[in-house]
């Protein structure tokens, strides 16, 4: 619902970065700030749609936890000091700790905000450069690495990136995602209760998830999988497939290599076994692939929820098998490419290196120039010549997000040095040495360059400021740029900054062939038409073919086995833990907005009324979730939304008992997540953790 928009003296106009949807928003200013918010009905692809996170922009302006100067720890409290200070401190200790013990002593940490600002993701890789540790980490990890991977691995870049043609398509098969409440996150779309309506009316929309989610229940059909099930899902998928007719090739005629070694090698899995360990009946799956099999324009999607688990990897390979053999890989209706206008493949950019260098303590691989985040705190803790012993942490609160964060937590206070880049005082910032916050993002000009390229059109807009920054204020890329000028300085190193943003957006526009000032002026943003098949023209492999058998996802899978997947610890009474998202609710850091945590409490534990019953537990009570990691409290909410069991619980949460400083989020009731999850569960492909499907145990009584 749009906020009163009041009395104005001026309208705005700017696409949202709180998340991946991208809306165009209206802000009616007053006095030069927004004084009320709402979605813009003449922007082409939003349409006029805003989530609660676009009217909570008014909630960050204003917060009065919001910092605005940077800190220095002074003992145990801190001070704001000046910007030249702080950046010429910064500066000189991370040198000095960079000289001493090595570059790989510093870490990086990137938060998934960095990749909704180009003040941010335009002007880290300067910085990484001159860095030059391979102690860097990211969300990724946690997140999308698998699709990365395998479209690194099949197709030759990691930004390839198959998206559904979810407005033209007429079968939808999604596994792992909730896009009513996440927005669509990498297939990128507003409105997303408009959208998946539309499709159904037209065609079909299967959902495949543990839970019947805010999108399951607008589907044409829910099943009800297994959490960390999906694996043998798709490949009973395919092996169903394959008794429905011959794959439909035509189109990537010489193009393939390796599709006949990968269906074969999915022969040897007994359906009986798949739909065991799947907990789905050979009917539903043979329901699910005629259907796929029939339609006129058909897809199969998996987001996070398939990528942060035990397979992730082979589940997107599966995925993109699935759309091969029916013919749907670059088909209008099927999944596309997009074609960004300013590019994120291609020439000049990052194709995603594989295991270029190691971790020091496990020795997991590197991937996209980052190391899985699941190795951080060891890599802090464990003694010995590069050890990490400084932290560089930018707009991210790894505490909260990354496996095991409690003992992330204590890594973190043996650190010798700590810097985070943010604007709030979190459960990981609230241990800087020294905190610098940017300035507001509406101050700032921005051209989403990431999310466009994930986009279910091929859009296109610049974001200008509604505002100036004040004379102390300091935006991300000046921030990135000055400290990366004070090390260069400290290291006696050249260092060579880039333009600022606009003539840094109006170049890399200006490269696409269109003209800047057509699209500076307008405000709305373009519309520049539906996906169109490319993916054939722009491979990147060595082979200028859709590399269909990679080695490494062939290895994986015959070590795969449906039998083991499930095998218990011994101890009886063990459910499955998977994960959720509440459209107010954006990873951990948006929990002071009292736009978002006003209403009902959305922490609990979701657990079947037969688990609770099995249990002698009851709804409303309170209990102890174990895993073998650790140990939290929880609400409990009897719901048969979620399958026999599986129990699930929400990410983001745990800001309470003194871990975050900010008055309302501090608050907000309900554990972490990320106190149960293990750093040794991990993707053994691409490194990403695996946050879903991990065994847990309920118990009466508090943790």
């Amino acid at each position: 619902m749009a906020e009163d928009i009041g009395n104005a003296d001026q309208v705005r106009f700017r696409a949202c970065d709180l998340c991946e949807a991208i809306c165009g928003l209206e802000f009616r200013m007053r006095d030069g700030r927004p004084q009320a918010i709402r979605g813009d009905v003449l922007d082409p692809f939003s349409r006029g749609f805003i989530c609660p996170k676009g009217n909570a922009i008014l909630d960050l302006e204003a917060d009065p936890d919001r910092l605005r100067r940077p800190l220095r720890r002074r003992g145990g409290h801190f001070e704001e000091i000046g910007w030249d200070e702080a950046i010429a401190w910064a500066g000189e200790r991370i040198a000095e700790i960079q000289s001493a013990h090595g570059d790989d002593a510093v870490a990086v940490y990137l938060g998934n905000p960095n990749v909704h600002h180009f003040g941010s993701f335009a002007y880290l890789p300067p910085l990484l450069k001159l860095l030059r540790s391979r102690n860097t980490y990211s969300a990724s990890s946690v997140d999308q690495w698998p699709h990365q991977m395998v479209n690194r691995l099949m197709f030759g870049h990691q930004f390839l990136l198959p998206i559904p043609d979810l407005d033209r398509t007429r079968f939808l098969l999604m596994l792992g995602a909730n896009p009513v409440a996440s927005n669509g996150s990498l297939m990128t779309a507003p409105g997303m209760p408009k959208r998946l309506k539309a499709l159904t009316e037209r065609g079909t929309l299967v959902v495949v998830d543990p839970r019947r989610t805010e999108t399951a229940a607008l589907a044409s059909r829910h099943l009800p999988i297994r959490p960390g099930g999906d694996v043998f899902f798709l490949i009973g998928l395919l092996r169903r497939l394959t008794a429905l007719g011959p794959p439909r090739l035509d189109r990537y005629q010489g193009r393939l290599v390796g599709f006949e070694q990968a269906i074969d090698a999915l022969a040897r899995f007994a359906i009986a076994d798949l739909t065991a360990a799947c907990g789905l009946s050979e009917a539903d799956i043979a329901s699910v692939a005629e259907g796929l099999w029939q339609a006129d324009g058909g897809v199969v999607y998996g987001r996070m929820g398939v990528s942060t688990q035990a397979h992730g990897s082979l589940c997107q390979w599966l995925i993109q098998l699935a759309n091969l053999y029916t013919g749907n890989l670059d088909r209008e209706g099927g999944a596309l490419v997009n074609q960004p206008i300013v590019p994120i493949t291609g020439p000049g950019t990052s194709a995603g290196g594989i295991g270029r260098w190691h971790s020091r303590v496990r020795g997991l691989p590197e991937f996209a120039g980052e190391l899985p985040v699941a190795a951080l705190a060891e890599e802090m803790l464990t003694p010995g010549p590069g050890q990490v012993r400084a932290l560089i942490s930018i707009a991210g609160n790894p505490v909260l997000s990354t496996p095991d964060g409690s003992r992330l937590e204590q890594a973190l206070t043996g650190l010798d040095l700590r810097i985070a880049i943010d604007i709030y005082l979190n459960e990981t910032s609230r241990h800087a040495d020294l905190v610098l916050p940017p300035a507001s993002s509406l101050s700032q000009s921005h051209y989403d360059s990431i999310f466009n390229a994930f986009a279910v059109r091929r859009i296109a807009r610049i974001n200008r400021p509604l505002y100036p920054r004040g004379a102390d204020e300091r935006g991300d890329w000046e921030i990135l740029t000055a400290l990366a000028s004070a090390i260069a300085r400290h290291k006696g190193v050249p260092f060579n900054p880039l333009p600022e943003p606009d003539r840094l957006i109006a170049h890399a526009i200006a490269l696409s062939g269109l003209d800047p000032s057509e699209l500076a002026a307008a405000e709305h943003g373009l519309d520049l038409g539906p996906l169109r098949p490319s993916l054939l023209d722009r491979l990147e492999t060595p082979s200028a073919a859709i590399e269909c058998a990679p080695a490494i996802l062939l290895a994986e899978l015959a070590r795969l086995s449906p039998e083991q997947t499930y095998t218990e610890t011994g101890q009886p009474g063990s459910l499955r833990l998977f994960g959720r998202r509440d459209i107010r609710s954006n990873n951990s850091w948006m929990h002071n907005a009292p736009r978002l945590i006003k209403g009902r409490s959305r922490h609990q534990l979701l657990v079947h009324p037969n688990d609770l019953a099995a249990r002698g537990l009851a709804d409303g009570a309170s209990a102890r979730l174990r895993s073998r990691r650790g140990a939290i409290p929880v609400d409990l909410s009897a719901s048969t939304d979620v399958r026999p069991g599986a129990v699930c619980l929400p990410h983001g949460f745990g800001h309470g008992h003194g871990r975050n400083p900010q008055r309302l989020a501090s608050g907000v009731v309900g554990a972490s997540y990320n106190d149960l999850t293990d750093p040794e569960q991990i993707d053994p492909v691409s490194g990403n953790a695996a946050l879903n499907g991990i065994e847990v145990w309920l118990d009466a009584g508090a943790a």
